[in-house]
């Protein structure tokens, strides 16, 4: 028997989301955000970013 694979990033984030009771509508939108960070950085592993992929992405949206 195979172990059960970890949850996905996320639906971690959904799920910390629903416990705190956000409006549907803001869970999409922190989700998509997210999803855009990671493709933004080539779908890199969040533990292998820091601040300075945080600037360089926000210093992309100010473009």
């Amino acid at each position: 028997m195979t172990p059960p694979q970890p949850r996905k990033l996320l639906d971690q984030v959904r799920d910390a989301l629903r416990v705190r009771h956000y409006a549907y509508r803001t869970e999409e939108t922190y989700v998509q955000w997210i999803r855009r960070y990671i493709l933004f950085h080539g779908k890199r592993h969040l533990r292998d970013m820091a601040e300075p992929e945080v600037q360089a992405f926000l210093t992309h949206l100010g473009c």
